[in-house]
């Protein structure tokens, strides 16, 4: 593990054999659940689910994060190379339908010796908030089949106001460009390689999703586009006067108007407003690993 960690755009500079770096990640990954996860878009979900582990930590921290116990508070358990490689064959036989990643990236080094352990004998899905460093990407991406990144912020100031890091679109750009290079496989309607790009409807926030329609259309890629209207009031919300309420059926017709326009109609999912309900968010209170 580095002893002055600059692995992700913050830098902080961590000796992380000691002390938690800014993304609040140690020596060991820190694993705060797994299992059989059925929300995720169709081609991921497929089956059984999607075998989902999600990571403590994270170096971006959205306020309204709705995985705020885990992103922020880092709820979990430190998993060793070996832990982690035991987790990718518990899912396998669960029958997932691919080893799901959600913000991984703060644990790359333990991903790499843990896929050297064991590689996965179903897809491997990078699930990240793409506030990346492309080394790091280019360092995992030899063992990663199908990217599924957030394109979150164009604005400096949104994204100033919401994690602090006015710098988010200069690295998530490059790092969804790099990611969304790769091209769909299908192994009938399971994804088995390829890239779906995020993005989350914000209230007040819809000329920021016009501007990330307007680049991701701009990109010689295949990759699908799936736009959220699941935004719920969550972690820090209340501390944001625009944030206290769910988006609108009109701001969310907007974005997809414009969505519709720019994308083929075949390569963008679509998200119910439906799905705006906390019986989808994961139950992170301390307990068993195991998801479902």
């Amino acid at each position: 593990m580095a002893t002055h960690c600059t692995l992700c755009p913050v830098r902080c500079g961590a000796d992380r054999e000691h002390q938690a770096g800014a993304c609040g990640g140690g020596n060991d990954a820190r694993v705060a659940k797994y299992g059989l996860h059925p929300y995720e878009e169709p081609c991921i979900s497929v089956g059984k689910g999607s075998g989902t582990l999600f990571f403590a930590g994270c170096a971006l921290r959205c306020a309204f994060c709705q995985n705020y116990e885990i992103s922020h508070r880092s709820a979990g358990k430190e998993t060793d190379a070996k832990g982690l490689a035991a987790i990718f064959r518990e899912l396998e036989e669960m029958g997932a339908a691919n080893i799901n990643l959600v913000t991984a990236s703060h644990y790359i080094p333990q991903l790499l010796e843990a896929f050297r352990l064991y590689r996965p004998k179903i897809p491997v899905v990078y699930n990240t908030h793409s506030y990346e460093r492309e080394a790091a990407l280019r360092a995992i991406d030899p063992y990663i089949d199908v990217y599924l990144p957030d394109l979150k912020f164009f604005s400096p100031r949104i994204a100033q106001r919401y994690t602090g890091r006015a710098d988010y679109f200069d690295y998530a750009f490059p790092a969804v460009a790099f990611m969304a290079k790769r091209k769909a496989e299908w192994e009938g309607e399971r994804m088995v390689r390829g890239c779906i790009v995020r993005h989350l409807v914000l209230p007040l926030c819809t000329d920021d999703s016009l501007a990330i329609i307007e680049r991701f259309a701009a990109l010689d890629t295949d990759a699908r586009f799936s736009l959220m209207g699941q935004y719920l009031p969550c972690g820090e919300a209340d501390k944001f006067p625009e944030l206290r309420r769910r988006i609108t059926p009109r701001e969310y017709k907007k974005v997809l108007n414009a969505l519709l326009d720019a994308v083929p109609a075949e390569r963008i999912y679509a998200q119910e407003l439906t799905a705006a309900d906390e019986k989808f968010i994961p139950d992170f209170k301390p307990g068993d690993q195991n998801l479902f």
